[in-house]
Parts: structure tokens; C-alpha cells; sequence
């Protein structure tokens, strides 16, 4: 296992916040990110970008975190127990967007890396990431462009890998307590650290680049369609899920929260706006139960395209 450049990797973070918040405030073209840099007593910080209440989006968190600590919470080596009691290094940009308009999608995305290190044995280190679209109202050439744009970030390194972090995608973003998943899927990749560390970076990297290729054009094509407030009820309905999934379910919620981290800086990923129904469901045959019976059921988005 090649010796990682931690340098190069944090450098690559930081333009990946600075480019995907430049190209959120082009598309929204009348708020801006207002940056929060903040310090955490125990090592390390980072900087937190929100903008709010724009023209296209209602809310949107691109946040930079470096923290460094003694011990890894139980939230990292849950899979991975031989971690337990390391001091830890882990640095990542994570982001959630929320729109206004409900024929827009929630997108989510987040690269990580992480080092384990224990004095008298050699560091353990990995990357992790990707990034999922959870739509309320979908188009299926939607579906399909953001898919296939996670194929193509994946195809360089081998053709398995799409379809291997897409079935994880699927795996992960399940609300088992509704039997449900959350959207449409993407991609996701954890412990990744093999063959080498150039490798496994440049995955990183394209995951990281390809993410504004991926769904900005989607807000664009849908950011002007009319809507009423049944469909804005819907939105806000939905958007319940992701609350629940966040909270109950995140990996990345539960490590910041068990590692001392800001709080307003992990809980930027929750929607200004939200509502819950006791047991309601979808009108058979209407645009809600599609969502339900056909764009939440996993399936190969793709096929022979």
C-alpha cells in the first residue's frame, strides 16, 4: 500500500468546495454562499458554505472538514473493529442541496478520506464517497443522465466498478424501517484503498468532478417547470425521508456527531422545510404513487444504453 499525500489530498478538497459552490451560485444567479470557518478544540475545522433562500435553491450546504482525534468513534469501525482505539486524521467535502421547486431533485455528495494511525504499526488509510439524486416528481431521462454520468466517472477503472458502487448506493440509501428507499440511487464506495494510493485518488477525484456534471443539467431542465402547492405539499412531505435517513441512518451524521464535531455544520444537510402525516399514502395511478412504485424501486437505470 503506497504512502498517501495528505497534503495533495486536502488541497484537492478545498477547490472541489470552491468549484462546486461557484458553479451552484452561477445556476441559482442571485444568492451566494456565506462561509462559517470554524476551529474544534479536540483538532482540526473547516469551513461551512450555506446559501439560502435563492432564486433556485431554498438551501444549500457544501461543507470542508478537517478533524483529527485520539480514538475513532464507533460509527467508523463498526465494520471494521481492528480500527478501534487508533488516533484518527479525516477530511472530507460533503453537500446536500435542497431547491425550491419539487421537479427539481435533492442532490447529496460527499469525498472522504480518512487515516488510522497507531504508534509502532503502519498507518491504515481509505477513501470513501459518492453521491445520490432524491427526487419527489422524476423524469426518467433524468434518471438516466445522472446514472450514466456516474458510469462515466467510474468506467476509467474498471467496468465493474460502476455497478459495483451503484448496488452499494442502492444498499445504503434504504430506509429499512419503511421498507424504502430513500431515491433513485448514484454511486457509493467506502474502504477504499487498493491497489494504490494514486489510484484510489484519482477515483476520488473523478467521483468529486463529475458530481455539478450530473445534476446541474437537471436543474436547469426543471427549475422554471410550473408547480402548484399539492406538489410543493409533496416536497415537503418527502423531504421527511431524508430527515429520518440523516438522523437514524448516515454514517457520515453519526461519526460527526460521536467525534465531537460542530453540530450546525453536520446538521446543514437537513431541509429548512419539512413535514410529516401520520400513515398517509399516494392516490393510486397519481404522479406521488409513481414516485413510490416505479422510481423507488432499484433497478438498472441504464440497461444496454
Amino acid at each position: 500500500m503506497s504512502k498517501p499525500d495528505i497534503d495533495a489530498v486536502r488541497e484537492y478538497l478545498l477547490s472541489l468546495q470552491n468549484t462546486i459552490c461557484k458553479k451552484v451560485e452561477n445556476t441559482d444567479a442571485q444568492a451566494v454562499f456565506v462561509e462559517d470557518a470554524w476551529q474544534r478544540a479536540e483538532g482540526g475545522g473547516g469551513k461551512t458554505r450555506v446559501l439560502s433562500n435563492g432564486q433556485v435553491f431554498e438551501q444549500a450546504g457544501v461543507n470542508f472538514s478537517e478533524v483529527s482525534g485520539e480514538k475513532l468513534p464507533p460509527s467508523a469501525t463498526v465494520n471494521r473493529p481492528e480500527l478501534a482505539g487508533r488516533q484518527f486524521r479525516a477530511m472530507g467535502v460533503s453537500l446536500v442541496i435542497h431547491p425550491h421547486n419539487p421537479y427539481v431533485p435533492t442532490s447529496h455528495a460527499n469525498v472522504r478520506f480518512f487515516l488510522a494511525e497507531k504508534a509502532g504499526e503502519a498507518p491504515i488509510w481509505w477513501f470513501g464517497g459518492g453521491y445520490d439524486l432524491t427526487p419527489f416528481y422524476p423524469f426518467e431521462e433524468d434518471v438516466i443522465h445522472w446514472h450514466k454520468t456516474a458510469k462515466n466517472a467510474c468506467d476509467p477503472f474498471g467496468e465493474t466498478v460502476y455497478n459495483q458502487y451503484k448496488q452499494w448506493c442502492d444498499d445504503y440509501f434504504y430506509l429499512a424501517h419503511r421498507h424504502e428507499a430513500r431515491g433513485v440511487g448514484g454511486l457509493f464506495f467506502d474502504d477504499l484503498n487498493e491497489p494504490d494510493f494514486d489510484h484510489c485518488f484519482a477515483l476520488l477525484r473523478s467521483v468529486g468532478d463529475s458530481y455539478t456534471t450530473a445534476y446541474l443539467p437537471i436543474v436547469e431542465r426543471r427549475k422554471n417547470t410550473p408547480y402548484s402547492e399539492p406538489q410543493r405539499d409533496f416536497q415537503l412531505y418527502r423531504r421527511g425521508r431524508y430527515v429520518e435517513f440523516n438522523l437514524v441512518y448516515d454514517r457520515g451524521t453519526l461519526f460527526g456527531l460521536q467525534s465531537g464535531g460542530r453540530t450546525e455544520s453536520i446538521l446543514m444537510s437537513l431541509p429548512p422545510l419539512v413535514k410529516w402525516r401520520y400513515n398517509w399514502q399516494p392516490a393510486p395511478g397519481s404522479d406521488e404513487a409513481r414516485l413510490y412504485d416505479y422510481f423507488l424501486q432499484p433497478q438498472d437505470w441504464l440497461g444496454s444504453r
